[in-house]
């Protein structure tokens, strides 16, 4: 089995969450150099939040960058439509070279503007936050791993990458109880999948990006220092950089700060 990613043929990806935000930044990397990716969401109108774009929107910008977009519009709660999806590139490319499990609903509350409510204690949170985090995030991205396992297995070399986040233990004030657990079980989940998906050579990692500059952040510069921060594009572009590590087999299991992977591949995140 060879590790060269979809050596001699076209490399397939599926983004999940890719109508904006780090999705899209994902998709239009893996779209620059050469991939088709299949990219997923619900929006497929401009008024769903004030941030949203759609994924036909993300499929002609992959298609721009020199890729082949191809938009699925995807219920991630709905576990039948991404069965659906599975089975439709399955028949479709006979394949699947990198599965990024990106989508997460947690951010609705914030894009609605309430700023001051998203660092609030647990007792003066909505209960829906949690159920946001969990079921369009954590089970969304166990659903997709589940679901794509078999065509993964059928590929050489493939690559599960869910995007995560590390919240410092001194900072968990800042982020909320619900964030910190839904971001605790993505890692949780890259690491039984590497486990138990290693002896059928599918490599599975989380990944940590720092700040983002999102549509949705960007709404709230002024609260922020973006002197640091990264591009949704740069993100894309430390994994792009992953998929073509020889080596990554190696780092199955692990969780990787984008930051680190930069540093590791040479890629710009930030720009």
């Amino acid at each position: 089995m060879t590790d060269r990613m979809g050596a001699g043929v076209s490399r397939v990806a599926w983004v999940t969450g890719a109508s904006r935000g780090i999705g899209k930044g994902i998709a239009r990397a893996l779209g620059a150099a050469g991939w088709t990716v299949y990219v997923t969401a619900r929006s497929t109108s401009r008024a769903a939040t004030p941030e949203a774009g759609t994924v036909q929107a993300t499929a002609g910008e992959v298609q721009t960058a020199g890729g082949q977009g191809i938009a699925v519009v995807c219920d991630h709660g709905d576990d039948a439509a991404v069965a659906a999806t599975a089975e439709r590139i399955t028949a479709e490319q006979g394949r699947l070279d990198l599965l990024v499990n990106n989508v997460w609903a947690g951010y609705e509350r914030l894009n609605a503007g309430a700023w001051e409510e998203w660092n609030a204690p647990l007792w003066e949170q909505p209960l829906e936050l949690f159920d946001a985090m969990f079921t369009h995030g954590v089970r969304a991205h166990y659903v997709a791993t589940a679901l794509c396992a078999p065509l993964l297995m059928m590929t050489p070399g493939s690559l599960v990458v869910t995007v995560s986040f590390a919240v410092p233990e001194d900072e968990q004030h800042a982020f909320g109880a619900a964030y910190g657990m839904a971001k605790a079980a993505d890692d949780r989940l890259a690491v039984a999948a590497a486990a138990q998906l290693r002896p059928h050579g599918v490599t599975s990692v989380a990944i940590h990006p720092g700040l983002v500059r999102t549509e949705g952040v960007m709404r709230f510069a002024e609260h922020l220092d973006l002197s640091a921060s990264q591009s949704p594009e740069g993100v894309g572009r430390a994994v792009v950089a992953l998929t073509a590590d020889s080596e990554r087999r190696a780092l199955t299991g692990q969780t990787l700060g984008v930051a680190a992977l930069a540093d590791r591949y040479g890629v710009d995140v930030h720009s």
